[in-house]
This record gives C-alpha cells, sequence and structure tokens, in this order.
C-alpha cells in the first residue's frame, strides 16, 4: 500500500504527522470496528495497513479530488454486499482487495458490489473507479502479495 492510499483509506491529506494519523487511526476504527460493521474485520485490516505504512511517514499528501470517491465507505459498501456468501476467501493485498474460493456461482452479487473478475488470476477484485492503478495486470496474485503484503481477515 501506497503512503498517498494508506492516506486516503484514513481520510488524511496535506502534512501528515503521527497525531494525525493516530487521530484519523481511532476515527476509522470506531467508524469500522467489527462490532458496529458486518464487514468490520476485513475493514480493519485496511485500516490497520493504512496506519502501519503511515506511521513512520514524514510528508505531504494531496488533497482528495472533487468527485473522489471515499474509498473506505466505498470499500465496506462492498465488502458488506458480499460478506454473506459462503464459500469465499476475502484476501487484503495493499489497497485492494481479493476474493477467490467458492465464489462464481455469486457472480451477480460480486457484480452489483462493484468487483470485477481478473481471468489471469481466477479472483475477483475491488477498488473504486477513481482508484484503478495505471498497471496492466501482469503480476501474479504471488508478486502482488510479495510486493504489496496480504492478510487473511
Amino acid at each position: 500500500m501506497t503512503p498517498h492510499d494508506a492516506a486516503k483509506i484514513l481520510g488524511l491529506s496535506g502534512q501528515i504527522s503521527l497525531t494525525l494519523v493516530k487521530k484519523a487511526f481511532r476515527r476509522a476504527a470506531m467508524t469500522y470496528h467489527p462490532d458496529r460493521n458486518p464487514a468490520g474485520a476485513e475493514m480493519m485490516k485496511v485500516i490497520n495497513q493504512a496506519f502501519e505504512v503511515l506511521k513512520g511517514f514524514d510528508g505531504v499528501i494531496e488533497e482528495q479530488k472533487v468527485g473522489e470517491q471515499d474509498y473506505p465507505e466505498a470499500l465496506n459498501d462492498a465488502l458488506n454486499a458480499i460478506i454473506h456468501c459462503e464459500g469465499l476467501e476475502i484476501e487484503i493485498c495493499g489497497a485492494w482487495v481479493w476474493v477467490g474460493g467458492n465464489s462464481f456461482k455469486h457472480k451477480a452479487v460480486f457484480k452489483k458490489a462493484g468487483f470485477k473478475f481478473a481471468s489471469k488470476k481466477k479472483r475477483w477484485y475491488f477498488r473504486p473507479e477513481d482508484w484503478q492503478s495505471k498497471g496492466r495486470g501482469t503480476f501474479s496474485m504471488d508478486e502482488i502479495r510479495e510486493t504489496y503484503g496480504s492478510a487473511k481477515p
């Protein structure tokens, strides 16, 4: 996960300090805690990863553009839409969510929630439209895990 992605997940921009990162982390943790949210376990993995990236960061992050989607809310909505499906293997790699397992029978649910299917990886992924990377999808899942880390809730 890049510092830019981590800052957007925690709702930060401008000069980043450890005090601001801690406040944003606490606010996000209260909002997406598993006791308050069905997809909370997955959301907390993303929030924890964002905190780890930013706790040692010293710099400036550009402000969010007008019209840019609120990533944590979009991710939370998408996860809550699929969390009830059985047989899923959810994996968080950087700021992306990958879903494998017995998922193809839930194809309509995934599409409605905004997930897309990566045929080479044989997994569904989620990332809002405003957050698409410029890559061509040439990384294998093992390369993605190695580069961005992996957490399985």
